[in-house]
């Protein structure tokens, strides 16, 4: 697993509990609209945190922090990721895992071995506009597999869908619905338009709280708890 960023503090990414976020490097999706485009294009050019130096800040904080999120890029592609988490839970840290759904054989396996607290998956679209907002090929059966394994409850989780103008609409919430259908938990993540992978969506401004209201009423009647991230 190769480390390109650490927040050392987060009250947020994983409530109620205390955690760090680290980056890993690297990803298999091409998203215009991805906040973290070095990470995405460019690993090579951002320094490296060697895993040693990690697992010294967690065990030095361990009676500050109760947690770690793993994102990215996407954290599955990374090879070790088991086993890295398996060094984590053993320092007695909680993990949650941010993912784009494209390895559910890794997160199974993850679950099995009891290795992850908690399940973040990114729903982009709905399946039949996938490629056209990742842009790239996607094996969409791969992330069909993600949302029936998360479905299942094994490991609690949420799903989330970043609200981009000009990608998104009423009528894919709807789709999106019908597809996570009694799903636990659901976001609608406002979009930020300060660093965008296509720098011409750094032109465009996020919806209006009332249209996120709006997707938010869409998707209560699918999913459990509906909420906006603002």
């Amino acid at each position: 697993m190769i480390i390109k960023g650490l927040q050392k503090l987060s009250l947020i990414d994983y409530t109620p509990y205390t955690c760090c976020v680290i980056f890993t490097a690297g990803c298999n999706f091409r998203c215009s609209f991805c906040s973290n485009r070095d990470l995405v294009l460019n690993p090579e050019k951002l320094p490296t945190i060697p895993l040693e130096e990690f697992y010294q800040f967690l065990k030095d904080q361990k009676q500050w922090l109760d947690a770690v999120c793993i994102c990215g890029g996407e954290p599955t592609l990374h090879q070790d990721l088991p086993e890295q988490i398996k060094r984590m839970r053993e320092l007695g840290y909680k993990v949650k895992l941010d993912t784009n759904g494209t390895n559910p054989a890794m997160v199974e396996k993850l679950i099995d071995d009891d290795l992850i607290n908690y399940v973040a998956m990114d729903i982009k679209s709905p399946l039949h506009k996938y490629e056209e907002v990742v842009n790239v090929p996607v094996d969409l059966e791969k992330i069909s597999l993600m949302v029936k394994l998360l479905l299942q409850n094994r490991v609690p989780y949420e799903f989330r869908t970043t609200a981009v103008p000009t990608l998104i609409d009423e009528h894919d919430f709807e789709l999106i619905g019908q597809w996570i259908y009694g799903a636990e938990r659901y976001f609608i993540q406002q979009f930020s338009n300060k660093t965008c992978l296509k720098r011409a969506l750094e032109q465009l401004g996020p919806f209006p709280l009332e249209t996120l209201e709006k997707f938010k009423a869409i998707m209560q009647p699918y999913v459990k708890s509906v909420e906006i991230r603002a």
